[in-house]
């Protein structure tokens, strides 16, 4: 008995001085004893209160205080409920846009402040990406990518701006626009494009133009200097319009310091330091530019090697601006020895190509095609005859080119004919074949005269028939009667014509 008084002594002492529980105390030490504990540590009913809680702090018999512990998981959650925003309509508002549940509340909870804003506010900003060019599950995608889509005022004023004034843009080069360029470099974009209507563009082109280039190299990744330092180039080469820039949008992702300048240097040289001339051949071909300087290098030095001057490769270049996109390794050599086994040499070779320049680019199906119809109807391989004969035949169609042949052989022609009328104006075989036959018609219809005069006289094939054939046909025929020389009635100038045809009137 005295053991158990001296055992329930000292566990009153350790109570009554022990210092008070911490705040985070668990369930297992209870700052309050059970009823049970109480009496079993008490000799006269009295329950022990060795710390008492009043006003959420706790009071201790050894006179220290300590606030008491919170229920987890009920005032904080509570509190933080008030704080933060719901996110419920947020979340069925993104999953209207293509967004799944899981994904739009990934983005949520990653980017904290988009619940912030209204729902009115990211539908307009969502809708401003649809109206665009972005729909389907490329909105979720360029939305994670760059989230300032629904919380910056610049984004949405640039997606307005490409909805409303460009039309739209190309969605996937939309989306790689907006999910690979600088958010401050998306927000002046309106302005750097607008230079291209201050400079000549119609407003109503801006999309086209926009929707052909590189947005990011052409406008983004530039000064604003630079954008117009460009654009006034392409004017300067265009004669001062935009039209340069409407034709091939493209050269605007040129950059002028070390691809514009040098390029049209060198044509300019080429030209022989004649600006204009440089620029009449841009104008003829705007991709030139495009093509770098060592290039057309290459093809100026091969162009050499042939025989021809500097000055005939650009007078060349101005009829026919794609001889520097043809391969030389696969066309150029190959043509050029076909032109030397026919017996043309440097000057000859400058004058044919001057004529026929397409006989450089023809494919080579249609070019074997065109050769094997001229060998069937007589010529013969590596001859001048040849040549001319390929040149005339570069311009036409092979059905036009056998459909040709086929009315002249309908109108009593031979074969051999054929050959003699051509090699002698190698243009015949080049003429539509329905017009041919309407000037066949009205020679021997309304002219009454014989077919065979066109053997000595097959130019006669080439003019016009309303604005030459039948208008000089009508004012001489009174006085000459139908017998005129064919010759003489279409070759003369129109001047000369007109001074004839007054005197015979005076007369």
């Amino acid at each position: 008995m005295t053991a158990a008084f001296l055992g329930v002594a000292v566990s009153l002492a350790k109570t009554l001085i022990s210092p008070c529980a911490p705040p985070c105390c668990n369930a297992s030490s209870s700052l309050v004893p059970s009823s049970s504990a109480a009496s079993s540590g008490s000799s006269g009913g009295a329950v022990l209160k060795p710390h008492e809680t009043r006003g959420g702090v706790v009071i201790c018999r050894s006179g220290g205080t300590a606030a008491a512990p919170r229920p987890t998981n009920v005032a904080d959650d509570a509190s933080l409920s008030e704080r933060r925003p719901r996110t419920d309509g947020i979340v069925h508002l993104l999953r209207e846009f293509g967004f799944d549940g899981e994904g739009a509340r990934a983005l949520l909870d990653t980017h904290r402040h988009i619940a912030l804003l209204g729902v009115d506010s990211l539908r307009r900003r969502l809708v401003a990406l649809l109206s665009a060019g972005i729909s389907g599950f490329a909105v979720p995608d360029t939305v994670a990518k760059l989230p300032e889509i629904l919380t910056s005022e610049k984004i949405e004023r640039l997606l307005n701006f490409i909805a409303n004034d460009l039309g739209g843009i190309e969605p996937a080069k939309l989306e790689r626009l907006l999910t690979t360029t600088r958010a401050s470099a998306l927000a002046e974009l309106p302005e750097r494009v607008a230079l291209l209507v201050d400079h000549g563009v119609p407003r109503e082109k801006l999309g086209k133009v926009v929707n052909g280039v590189n947005v990011k190299k052409a406008f983004c990744a530039r000064s604003m200097e630079e954008v117009e330092e460009t654009i006034l180039l392409l004017r300067r080469l265009g004669g001062g319009g935009a039209d340069l820039i409407l034709r091939r949008p493209l050269l605007l992702n040129l950059d002028p310091a070390t691809q514009l300048i040098p390029r049209i240097d060198f044509l300019t040289e080429l030209a022989g330091g004649d600006a204009e001339e440089a620029a009449r051949l841009i104008r003829k071909l705007p991709n030139i530019l495009a093509y770098t300087v060592a290039h057309i290098e290459l093809h100026l030095e091969f162009w050499l090697s042939v025989g021809l001057t500097r000055e005939q490769v650009f007078k060349v270049a101005l009829v026919y601006p794609s001889m520097f996109s043809v391969s030389r390794e696969r066309k150029l050599v190959r043509r050029v020895e076909f032109l030397r086994r026919c017996g043309l040499e440097g000057e000859d070779i400058f004058k044919f190509l001057v004529k026929a320049p397409l006989f450089l680019s023809l494919s080579s199906e249609n070019l074997a095609k065109k050769l094997a119809f001229l060998v069937k109807i007589g010529y013969r391989h590596g001859t001048r005859e040849m040549a001319a004969a390929v040149g005339a035949v570069t311009r036409t169609s092979c059905e036009n080119l056998q459909g040709a042949v086929e009315v002249l052989l309908g109108y009593g022609f031979g074969v051999a004919d054929v050959l003699a009328m051509s090699r002698r104006h190698p243009q015949v075989l080049q003429y539509n074949y329905e017009s041919l036959e309407e000037k066949l018609e009205y020679l021997v219809g309304e002219m009454e005269r014989d077919v065979e005069e066109l053997l000595a006289f097959p130019a006669f094939l080439g003019y016009k028939l309303d604005d030459r054939i039948k208008h000089r046909y009508e004012v001489k025929k009174e006085v000459r009667g139908k017998g005129m020389s064919l010759n003489k009635l279409l070759s003369v100038s129109a001047e000369r014509f007109h001074e004839q045809a007054i005197k015979q009137q005076s007369g």
